[in-house]
């Protein structure tokens, strides 16, 4: 069975699939990684605030979780993906 038959066949909308399979092709081997926002919407020629509705999407269906990552100053450096 293809790995994608279940995004495939899932209740999820289109944006969320596309950024899911984005997110697929760009992970490491734990299912982590962590393209900007810009990047993605950039790559896929979507809007960021379309961008940001797919990442919670996938948040709330359990296919996706998203943690901030910091800087050692503190600042913000951006968000870990991790596909589930």
């Amino acid at each position: 069975m293809p790995y994608f038959t279940h995004i495939y066949q899932s209740d999820l909308n289109h944006r969320a699939k596309t950024v899911y399979i984005y997110l697929k092709d760009r992970a490491d081997a734990e299912g982590r990684c962590w393209p900007a926002i810009k990047t993605i919407a950039a790559d896929l020629r979507l809007s960021r605030s379309t961008v940001k509705r797919a990442l919670d999407d996938l948040c709330h269906a359990g296919l996706l979780s998203k943690d901030r990552r910091w800087r050692e100053n503190g600042s913000y450096t951006s968000n870990l993906y991790t596909l589930l």
